[in-house]
């Protein structure tokens, strides 16, 4: 699966080739069998961090989500959708949907996803470098708004910092690593409501420099140090080499979690500092 994919200084395999497709049915069939599943462990926690966030006295509902390294809308799908990660396996890798053109697809997806939409659906704005898969994301109704933005080398565009101008709570799964503080600092610099923010970190991944822009920006974080997510099994034994050896860098233990095949994630809670 990895022969011609390289891989990070941590020894991650990079996945660069599915993450810019103009569909995301080549995305899928490549992780099905490495079972990623981040994305269904963070959906009903950001379900719960939204229904905390939107009864925030003085909050204008519905609260805005903006959506880092937003892929193909995948975390919007299952945020404003009765759907699981696993109906999105089904149907993406199904052979009925690999017959259509790209075209097609869209038409279809268009009325799967309508059909699933769940009547407290929230306006989801998506964040990524990848301008196909936010694309796709924004036709077939994932995304309200896709910006394919490059914030750890440019500054966000008028249109960027005026969207973020409107958001409530800030969301990201399997980003940090691709984006580091510079994003954070930027797009909390565009803020004008009381933003939370709510991560799901690879324990292989440091968060500190994102921790002292959280802080900066009044954010206080909580973290369970005890409580991790499952994100996919590795590639092969060389990720897993390295991602132990990153683990264990980190003064963290992988028995039982790393070391058994998979990597792990752990969630950053942040919210404004009480006055």
């Amino acid at each position: 699966m990895t022969g011609a994919r390289t891989t990070t200084a941590a020894g991650k395999t990079r996945f660069d080739d599915i993450y810019d497709k103009p569909d995301p049915r080549t995305y899928f069939r490549t992780l099905a069998p490495l079972q990623y599943e981040i994305p269904q462990q963070a959906r009903d926690v950001f379900r719960r961090t939204l229904a905390q966030r939107s009864a925030v006295p003085g909050t204008r509902l519905p609260v805005t989500v903006l959506d880092l390294c937003c892929s193909y809308g995948i975390n919007a799908a299952l945020l404003n959708h009765d759907l699981t990660l696993a109906d999105l396996y089904a149907h993406y890798t199904s052979a009925e949907t690999a017959a259509l053109t790209r075209g097609e697809l869209i038409d279809a997806d268009k009325k799967f996803y309508a059909a699933r939409r769940r009547s407290d659906a929230v306006p989801v704005i998506g964040l990524d470098t990848a301008a196909n898969a936010t694309r796709y994301a924004l036709e077939v109704g994932l995304l309200d708004e896709a910006y394919a933005e490059n914030l750890e080398r440019h500054p966000p565009s008028d249109e960027l910092r005026r969207a973020v101008g409107r958001v409530g709570l800030i969301t990201v799964t399997g980003g940090i690593g691709y984006i580091t503080h510079h994003t954070f600092d930027a797009l909390l610099d565009a803020t004008r409501l009381p933003v939370w923010v709510s991560a799901f970190v690879l324990r292989t991944v440091p968060f500190q420099e994102i921790l002292a822009v959280l802080d900066a920006h009044g954010l206080a974080t909580d973290t369970d140090p005890e409580r991790t997510y499952p994100q996919r099994l590795f590639s092969d034994p060389a990720e897993q080499a390295g991602a132990v050896e990153q683990v264990l860098k980190a003064g963290d233990d992988p028995a039982g979690l790393e070391a058994e095949g998979r990597y792990y994630t752990r969630l950053h809670q942040s919210r404004p500092r009480p006055a």
